[in-house]
């Protein structure tokens, strides 16, 4: 579950920054105001953790010059900006300079709401995207964050270090999910761009005209570095490529044939939705696909992953269960086939989701994973099904889980967990080789 972010309310009349405040309270953010610019800049750094909203019109210094002072502060912060009547035009410039939106008064309370969301959700990619890039840096941690030992996630991991080494252009396709966006930032990490600018942008979070300017300028004063310049010598994302519109495409198209070869920039496009009877060729114009798609990787379904489902449920569980400062739950032989079984037409997000809510049932002493996998029916589509696998499968991977947690549990000491799974040393060895497990990792 997301945390609530925080919002900035910014505004020297004392009943406009209460009332937007109380409103956005009520809509489940963490608010704070500040009457002045001032003020405000003392308590936003870089890496805020949340938003900014601001009017335009403020004593001391306007709202264009702490718009301004902000970008230069963190340039990925969304600063939705609140005009009077007759304010449009300055507001527009306040676009250019690198606001996410503006509202101007009276405004619709519902849409602020709207806009704080869509702020909200952006920031979080965005401090996601930061975090994610000081973990990876050196490009070894980016083994860690893929957990599994399926033959499937094997040949990623092989995909993602040839790949990462190579100039072309990438596109990763793959079902909602499944981590496209993490494995875009491991091929930046074992690459040598690794030290360089990894800027992302999602296609589909703006308009024509917004993404336009975003991606290809103007640039000028004041005004914030277009994402090919400011990605210059390193990796351009482009999560939700299949929204680009036609006339960005071919302007995509054309930085990318001015570039020449090798490129100086690269290109990773993301994939997220195309239609069950649609490819990806058909969503995005041809000669711009075989461009980006010079080196291609397709993510597996975590269907397809087979006990790689128990070992990451166990780990996101834990994870929670230290978050919330209770017992992950026991998983049972039974529920451990129904992990198994589920087809997670939400992949590994809907994993995380599945598994957090069990932490926090456990917590009651309510509930079961089976009731949880069930519950998903409404939103993602059966959430269970009555396909059927070995046996034998079912009980390696019930048996590779459970040595699993008893040797994280147990912090490495092979003599305790002699004793909790009654198994003499050297058959704990046998079972310990036989599923890849070391000793050292515990410790």
């Amino acid at each position: 579950m997301a945390r609530a972010m925080k919002i900035a309310i910014v505004d020297d009349e004392q009943d406009m920054r209460q009332s937007i405040s109380q409103w956005l309270a009520l809509s489940g953010f963490d608010t704070e105001t500040f009457p002045s610019a001032e003020d405000a800049l003392k308590g936003i750094t870089n890496d805020y953790p949340g938003v900014v909203v601001s009017d335009i019109k403020m004593p001391g210094m306007d709202g264009m010059q702490f718009l301004k002072r902000l970008m230069g502060i963190d340039s990925g912060l969304p600063v939705i900006m609140i005009t009077g009547h007759g304010d449009v035009p300055m507001a527009v410039e306040a676009m250019r300079v690198g606001a996410f939106d503006f509202l101007e008064k009276p405004f619709n309370p519902d849409r602020m709401t709207e806009l704080a969301k869509k702020a909200t959700q952006a920031r979080r990619l965005t401090l996601d995207n930061r975090a994610l890039r000081k973990e990876l840096s050196d490009g070894t941690g980016i083994m860690k964050k893929l957990i599994g030992t399926s033959p499937v996630m094997e040949r990623l991991r092989e995909d993602i270090l040839d790949l990462g080494q190579a100039d072309g252009h990438v596109l990763i396709d793959g079902e909602t999910g499944t981590g496209k966006t993490l494995v875009a930032h491991a091929l930046h990490a074992v690459g040598p761009r690794a030290g360089k600018k990894f800027v992302t942008i999602s296609c589909a979070a703006h308009d024509k005209d917004t993404l336009g300017e975003r991606l290809f300028g103007p640039a000028g004063e004041g005004m914030q570095l277009p994402l090919v310049e400011e990605a210059r010598g390193g990796t351009l994302v482009l999560e939700d490529v299949e929204a680009l519109p036609s006339e960005l495409q071919a302007r995509l198209l054309t930085f990318i044939n001015d570039q020449g070869n090798p490129a100086e920039t690269r290109i990773i496009a993301i994939v997220n939705q195309h239609g069950p009877d649609t490819t990806v060729e058909q969503v995005i114009r041809p000669d711009l696909y075989f461009r980006l798609a010079a080196l291609k990787i397709v993510l597996p379904p975590l269907r397809a992953r087979g006990e790689d489902i128990l070992v990451l449920f166990t780990r996101m569980a834990e994870q929670f269960s230290d978050e919330y400062g209770c017992d992950a739950p026991e998983v049972t032989a039974q529920e451990a086939a129904q992990l198994l079984q589920a087809p997670w037409p939400g992949n590994i997000r809907q994993l995380v989701n599945v598994a957090e809510r069990a932490v926090l049932q456990n917590r009651r002493g309510t509930g079961t994973i089976a009731s949880l996998l069930m519950a998903d029916d409404e939103d993602t589509g059966p959430a269970m099904t009555t396909e059927g696998k070995p046996l034998k499968e079912y009980v390696e991977a019930f048996e590779r889980m459970l040595i699993d947690n008893t040797m994280r549990r147990h912090k490495g000491s092979i003599a305790s967990v002699m004793d909790e799974l009654c198994l003499p040393r050297r058959t704990l060895n046998e079972k310990m080789a036989k599923y890849g497990l070391q000793r050292s990792d515990y410790l």
